[in-house]
């Protein structure tokens, strides 16, 4: 029997992903906490090594007081510019919002808000020209639902917004990274030689930033939420797969499988910021999803979408389900479908905090 001659690179990942075993993949009727234990295991071997804690040493560096869309019937809030160390090299910088009105020995919940490819946190709070165009149905006035952390904090959550690596202030400047080459990439390939991945470091500093919102006297350390689209869909994965006190998440435009993202369609829908070395080899993205379980999820999905497509989001929406319901909590699992395109839909986005959080 003559074997198949796999020349072009594109039909060699086919072809790897035709034959990848995916060994500990979830299958329908399995005992839901024998595979989570396993799977959770397997995942935090992959993302490799995290630094060692710090003192986070939190300072305000700047802080306003913003009461700018207040027509748009958005209450005033406080808005600091905060660095913090996240590990012995590293330090983070980050947007925290405190609303109005919090009264004395009061703790509201505390969201992390995880940006995606683009500007970074700037684009959190909306100062990015992305968050003034007129979609998807938020106020007159005011910026539209990208500048997440604004419409987190109208509600009456803490929120912090960091930069992940590799974007905003800790970009790589443009001279280090050359034309034309991809800042994730190359960061990750750099952190690489000192056994890091890029996705666990920036998962690190997610997680360093449930510490700076537990250490607040404003927030309730067990009321701790996490939201983000696209790139922030995979941070919000991985964080709250993988730390316990994540109470409840919202992943927004970002549930999907390796087939679409590697696929002709998907056309290498990946980078060094957000693939975890040796997935395939035991499961894929629905399953590390899946790890979230039995804690409260919210999907969002675009009919639209064109980086995450719909056909293949509702296809692993299903796999997820399939999950929720192993681990016998079908009703924690919701999802929200919108004709948009790759945007924020946040119809039941405020309910779904307000009832878990």
């Amino acid at each position: 029997m003559v074997k198949t001659r796999n020349i072009t690179a594109y039909d060699q990942l086919r072809a790897r992903y035709d034959h990848a075993p995916r060994r500990l993949s979830f299958a329908p009727g399995s005992p839901f906490g024998e595979w989570k234990l396993r799977f959770k295991e397997k995942v935090r071997e992959l993302i490799g090594p995290l630094p060692e804690a710090v003192p986070l040493n939190l300072e305000v560096t700047e802080e306003l007081h913003v009461d700018d869309f207040v027509e748009a019937g958005m209450p005033p809030f406080t808005q600091q510019r905060v660095v913090y160390d996240t590990d012995s090299h590293s330090s983070c910088v980050a947007y925290l919002l405190l609303p109005d009105g919090i009264g004395p020995g009061e703790r509201r919940p505390g969201i992390v808000c995880a940006h995606g490819h683009g500007a970074g946190k700037r684009q959190m709070i909306g100062l990015d020209p992305s968050t003034w165009m007129e979609k998807g149905g938020s106020p007159p006035g005011a910026p539209n639902f990208e500048a997440t952390a604004v419409h987190l904090v109208k509600l009456g959550y803490v929120v912090i917004a960091p930069d992940w690596r590799a974007f905003g202030e800790r970009a790589l400047d443009p001279e280090y990274t050359r034309r034309g080459r991809d800042g994730c990439n190359v960061l990750h390939m750099g952190f690489g030689y000192f056994g890091f991945t890029l996705l666990g470091l920036n998962m690190w500093d997610a997680m360093r930033s449930v510490d700076v919102l537990q250490s607040l006297p404003e927030v309730d350390p067990g009321r701790i939420g996490m939201v983000g689209k696209s790139y922030g869909g995979t941070m919000t994965t991985y964080t709250a797969a993988l730390d316990d006190r994540v109470k409840a998440a919202c992943i927004s435009g970002y549930l999907s499988t390796l087939d679409d993202a590697m696929s002709r369609r998907g056309l290498g829908n990946y980078c060094g910021a957000q693939y975890l070395p040796g997935l395939l080899e035991w499961g894929d993205i629905p399953d590390v999803v899946g790890l979230i379980a039995p804690k409260p999820l919210l999907i969002e999905a675009g009919e639209r979408d064109s980086c995450f497509a719909f056909p293949d989001t509702t296809r692993a929406h299903g796999r997820l389900v399939e999950i929720y319901t192993a681990a016998g909590h079908p009703e924690r699992l919701d999802r929200d479908v919108a004709d948009v395109e790759h945007d924020y839909i946040f119809k039941k986005l405020p309910d779904f905090f307000a009832k878990h959080l």
